[in-house]
């Protein structure tokens, strides 16, 4: 048995996380049902910039692979 490269752990938990979170979002969509919930605009508002700051942070992490480095 071949030891899993670097490569291929990323794709291969990238592809399960990926599609976790692609079905918590559609779950998450299911709450837009208006015959089932309530919410305010407020509500919403507060959920989705919650979710979008995070997904900012995350991208930037992946962006910013460069070490810090002290200057004098």
């Amino acid at each position: 048995m071949t030891e899993e490269t670097k490569d291929e752990r990323f794709k291969r938990l990238a592809k399960q996380r990926g599609e976790r979170i692609l079905k918590d979002m559609q779950l998450l969509g299911n709450l837009s049902n208006s015959n089932n919930y309530q919410y305010s605009d407020s509500e919403v508002n507060k959920l989705f910039n919650i979710l979008e700051s995070e997904l900012r942070a995350q991208k930037t992490r992946f962006r910013s692979t460069t070490k810090k480095e002290i200057k004098f």
